[in-house]
């Protein structure tokens, strides 16, 4: 059994909450493209991204907007969740985003 490891945080400071910084529509915007852009292919990054814009509006309104469960939605949208597609594209139009395809610069 592992134990959960514990960071006694400096006085003064406090835990880093990106979704505290999601004050704009187009911050929101930006920060899940440069997610997506950035994600190594597992899906975590852009997940908890999805996370973060969530909680930044409200995961109550999110979960009544979806008709998903609160609890269900902070599990799913976690870097450790495993969502189905479905849930993520319920989630990303109850948020009024949109996913773009364009073609990947070949490396």
């Amino acid at each position: 059994m592992t134990t959960p490891l514990t960071i006694n945080m400096p006085e003064g400071f406090s835990r880093w909450d990106s979704a505290e910084m999601l004050k704009t529509e187009e911050d929101m915007q930006l920060y899940l493209q440069a997610c997506l852009d950035e994600d190594d292919g597992d899906g975590r990054l852009v997940r908890a991204a999805l996370g973060d814009i969530a909680r930044a509006r409200g995961m109550s309104q999110l979960a009544r907007d979806t008709g998903l469960a609160r609890e269900g939605l902070y599990k799913a949208l976690s870097a450790d969740g495993n969502p189905e597609f479905s849930t993520i594209m319920k989630v990303i139009k109850a948020l009024g985003l949109k996913l773009n395809a364009t073609r990947a610069a070949h490396a």
